[in-house]
């Protein structure tokens, strides 16, 4: 009976635990494409290159969060082939409902990452 109580909480929060790393990464993808459409518009107005205004890319990832209902989060702007993108890691925490009765603890923390590049539209 041990045994099957076992299997039993470990698929229950097994899979508690991968639908909260899901939201986690779709939270990260969402955040990081609200901070990739904050472009420089006085430089691509004049011509310039599409790239990303940091300060308002953070406060439109962090507005993007809170409105989820999660602050949990870390955002770079790392530089690739001289362009600066946006990455966004989002950290969720589950609470085990069962796997605490054999000696889990009772939490666990999930990590989702995504990153994006500057939207523009146009042709």
């Amino acid at each position: 009976m041990i045994g099957v109580l076992a299997i039993v909480a470990l698929t229950f929060d097994g899979a508690g635990q991968l639908r909260t790393l899901q939201r986690a990464e779709n939270l990260a993808a969402e955040a990081a494409r609200a901070g990739g459409q904050a472009i420089d518009r006085a430089t691509a107005i004049e011509g310039g290159p599409k790239r990303i205004d940091q300060p308002k890319a953070l406060v439109a990832v962090a507005n993007y969060l809170t409105s989820a209902g999660t602050t949990g989060h870390t955002v770079s702007f790392p530089q690739v082939g001289g362009e600066t993108l946006i990455q966004v890691s989002v950290t969720i925490t589950y609470h085990r409902s069962m796997l605490g009765l054999f000696g889990f603890d009772n939490t666990v923390t999930v990590t989702g990452e995504a990153t994006a590049r500057a939207i523009t539209a146009g042709p």
